[in-house]
């Protein structure tokens, strides 16, 4: 298999940072070509910070980190330390970091990397708020077909929200920059709440990453350890959901996953339902599909791949 070309678009946040330690472990498989970073689970001056922690943890000083949009296109940001904790790292002590932001803003560095690089041979990772990317479709329509691919973190169907009753954090936090990227023709595929709800850490996933001996396994575990207790108390469950590295996962090994190709829209009109997303599971409408919706996973072979690439670093 040649290797992917992928762009991660950020906002860390633990699961995150897991995603993009999983991707920097898997060299033969993912070209990282940088990571631009949005404001969401914190504000952009804690996001790109953390990234850049991300980056020396693994590191990967070379890697370009570019700060994108610090709020969303048309309304108040909203964020989540209630999960992630006043950093949006919260859990290990991790240093400053030392290496620098890069000079460029990352809508800018999006539009003139989809420009230069062959046509459909990047693939965009966003797992956060989708604001960079759908500001820089609407700065540069003619970027959208030369996107390989989108696939992302966000949205929720049966499993509906987890931030409002409706809607998921990364859509409701810009519903309308979602709008944007999924009416843009872009083909997508998502991982949305009811396929990363299957892929909850436990105590045995947990010391996994601890049992590694390595400071990366380390922070990975102490991540989760903090992440998993917001989720263990709002729903009973035994761990906390990995969402982000889900994206990461499929682009390893999709034979992991499973859904399905529907239409989605993205409500925009109603503070009710602000952010929802509305999969047409069953085919009940006429609209076109625009998004393959992934549904299940393989929690068991993707903890194993999480753990192994983990051990790499």
């Amino acid at each position: 298999m040649s290797r992917r070309k992928i762009i991660i678009d950020t906002d860390p946040g633990q699961d995150d940072a897991i995603a993009i330690l999983l991707a920097l472990a898997s060299p033969e498989e993912l070209d990282v070509m940088a990571l631009t970073v949005v404001a969401g689970n914190v504000p952009l001056e804690l996001t790109q910070k953390n990234a850049r922690k991300i980056c020396e943890l693994a590191g990967r000083r070379d890697l370009p980190v570019y700060a994108g949009c610090d709020r969303p296109l048309e309304r108040r940001l909203v964020t989540a330390e209630h999960v992630h904790g006043r950093t949006g790292l919260d859990g290990p002590e991790l240093p400053e970091p030392t290496m620098p932001l890069a000079p460029a803003h990352a809508v800018d560095y999006l539009i003139d990397t989809l420009r230069a690089e062959p046509e459909g041979s990047v693939t965009l990772c966003p797992v956060g708020p989708l604001t960079n990317i759908a500001t820089a479709l609407q700065r540069a329509p003619d970027i959208a077909p030369r996107i390989a691919e989108i696939v992302m973190m966000g949205g929720a169907y049966f499993a509906v929200g987890n931030i409002t009753p409706t809607a998921e954090f990364n859509i409701y936090v810009d519903p309308h920059a979602a709008k944007i990227v999924f009416d843009a023709g872009i083909p997508m595929t998502v991982m949305p709440l009811d396929v990363t709800h299957k892929a909850l850490t436990t105590a045995d996933r947990v010391e996994a990453f601890r049992d590694l001996g390595t400071e990366v396994g380390r922070a990975c575990a102490a991540w989760t350890d903090f992440y998993e207790r917001f989720d263990k108390e709002k729903y009973a469950s035994p761990g906390a959901p990995l969402h982000d590295p889900c994206v990461i996962a499929y682009l390893l090994d999709p034979s992991l996953f499973s859904g399905r190709l529907v239409n989605v829209e993205v409500e925009t009109g109603s503070e009710l339902t602000m952010g929802m997303t509305v999969a047409d599971w069953w085919g009940v409408t006429d609209r076109p599909a625009n998004a393959t919706f992934i549904g299940d996973v393989d929690a068991d072979g993707f903890f194993r791949l999480l753990t192994e690439r983990i051990a790499r670093l």
